[in-house]
């Protein structure tokens, strides 16, 4: 018998993979498939392979993936089918796998391995078929910008090809409604049905900086989806997500899928964009990327120096376009976070008025700008109703977007009007689990249930929030209270020590001045449980 080496016989490239058949021994100098369709030539005695009678410059471990692919060309092989078959006996990073398949990529050509977004990969060796030409590739624009491929067709029958189909196409749908965001449609994305692609090509070829691709799978009534969002130029992958459903109801999978990607891709172009953007040297930005580097700054601040960075490239913003919507919008969301964490004073906050003002009466159809002057409006301005109205405006916009309900939640909030507080801000989750505001979006949750009587609960979600989002003082304050409540007199006790350092010249008076909230039951609760702290009136 040869000698063995980690589990793989060696000489005759035989493989050991748990539930999957090994290829047949070869004779000395035979190919696996010499009828097939691959001009390819395996020569497992020789650990060498050939490509239409050139031979291939390959690494050892190259050539056992190659192998390995080649011998099941007929279907999709698994990630983790390869690792093993390969790496057989050893604990190794999937990196180690896609650094050999970009090698065989770069032997054998770009579209000679295919890859299954969420499975593995196939051998197909097969040339594209060429676009029309238009002349010179789209330049890509300013704005994130997107293209959904069509997916891969996993479910067993090419006659759930409109299922599939239909699933793409919602998702495109959905995307496009995102303000901010330039999203290809489905006619130019569908030319690559079927194709093998290099998602570099497809974002010369579409002018788009971003690529989302799936499959779906079936297994009698239920579906799994997957879906990957990668950055075109470089191939990295940036979000990836799996769904389960039923065909029971086709329509309703298909807008429940198409809101979550779209609700979930939002925060992460957009903050894709802010580090892309930072990275440019700051004399060649113009107002927009000005703003997205700014964004990062004023959202979720750790530190008042954040919020003076920020708020000076949104001036430098509005110096180049006085009239640029969004960098006034912006203003008001910075002012609106100085005073949520506390490092600003109320009146500093109010400085922003007139921002909003610019954006309310504008008449603009960007939904984050009505969100956030809306928002900032009722937070800061006293203007719940003219608040409410822009973030209902915005919600119609942007049906998908987790900021958006998120702020809208917030606002019900303030009206004392809890149990669509908590859908829209429950939504918020469910559109964008990974929002950067998490934290801020479990705030929302425990005030609306402290205002409901349900402190338990709410202590629950301040807690949680807390965690996330540390400097966010909405969270300390509101513990106060709904730690008084339940007799929790020592953390209550300990929330007011941080409150007090964070703000010394707290008081009852300022804390009635400054509440956003119209609850009778809240303010009544906060100011006993401030007065018992020790808080001057």
């Amino acid at each position: 018998m040869p000698p063995q080496r980690n589990g793989r016989i060696t000489g005759s490239c035989r493989f050991r993979d748990a539930g999957q058949a090994p290829p047949p021994p070869l004779k000395s100098g035979a190919t696996h498939r010499e009828a097939g369709p691959l001009p390819l030539e395996i020569l497992d005695d020789l650990r060498r392979a050939r490509l239409d009678g050139t031979e291939l410059p390959l690494g050892a471990r190259a050539f056992d993936v190659l192998a390995y692919l080649h011998a099941h060309a007929d279907r999709v092989v698994t990630k983790q089918e390869l690792l093993d078959a390969v790496w057989s006996g050893l604990i190794v990073e999937e990196s180690n796998l896609t650094v050999q398949i970009a090698g065989l990529r770069k032997a054998l050509g770009r579209q000679a391995i295919q890859t299954v977004p969420g499975i593995g990969y196939r051998l197909t060796l097969d040339a594209p078929a060429a676009l029309p030409d238009t002349g010179a590739a789209p330049q890509v624009p300013d704005i994130p910008s997107l293209a959904v491929l069509p997916f891969t067709n996993l479910t067993g029958s090419a006659d759930r090809g409109y299922l599939v189909d239909g699933i793409v196409t919602e998702i495109t749908t959905a995307l496009s409604r995102v303000s901010g965001i330039f999203v290809i449609s489905s006619t130019s994305s569908f030319t690559y049905k079927g194709r093998t692609v290099d998602l570099a090509e497809v974002g010369r070829d579409l002018g788009v900086r971003y690529v989302l691709e799936g499959s779906i799978q079936q297994a009698g009534q239920r579906l799994r989806i997957f879906t990957q969002l990668a950055e075109a130029g470089t191939g990295h992958t940036l979000w990836q997500e799996r769904f389960d459903g039923s065909t029971d109801d086709i329509f309703e999978l298909q807008d429940e899928v198409a809101a979550r990607v779209a609700g979930a891709l939002e925060p992460k172009l957009i903050w894709a964009e802010a580090a892309r953007a930072r990275a440019k040297p700051t004399g060649s930005l113009a107002a927009y990327d000005l703003c997205l580097r700014a964004l990062p700054l004023i959202a979720k601040l750790h530190a008042p120096e954040a919020l003076s960075e920020g708020l000076t490239l949104i001036r430098q913003a509005l110096a180049l376009d006085a009239g640029y919507i969004h960098a006034h919008a912006l203003v008001c969301y910075a002012h609106t976070s100085s005073f949520a964490t506390r490092w600003w004073t109320f009146e500093q906050a109010e400085a922003a008025l007139p921002n909003a003002r610019i954006v309310l009466d504008s008449g603009t159809d960007d939904a984050f700008a009505l969100a956030y002057a809306g928002h900032y409006m009722a937070y800061i301005g006293r203007g719940y109703r003219e608040g409410l109205t822009a973030l209902q405006r915005a919600a119609v916009l942007n049906p998908n977007s987790g900021t958006v309900h998120m702020l809208l939640g917030w606002v019900y909030n303030y009206l004392n009007d809890n149990e669509p507080a908590i859908t829209h801000l429950e939504r918020a989750k469910r559109l964008s689990p990974l929002h950067p505001h998490i934290g801020v979006i479990n705030c929302g949750i425990g005030n609306a249930l402290f205002q409901l009587g349900d402190y338990a609960r709410a202590v629950t979600a301040y807690e949680q929030a807390m965690t996330e989002y540390p400097e966010f003082a909405s969270n300390q304050l509101s513990l106060i209270g709904v730690y008084w409540a339940l007799g929790r007199t020592a953390d209550s006790a300990r929330m007011a020590e941080w409150l007090r350092r964070k703000v010394p010249d707290m008081s009852v008076s300022t804390f009635k001045r400054t509440r956003p909230q119209h609850s009778p039951e809240y303010l009544e609760l906060m100011t006993e449980a401030l007065r018992a702290n020790g808080f001057p009136e």
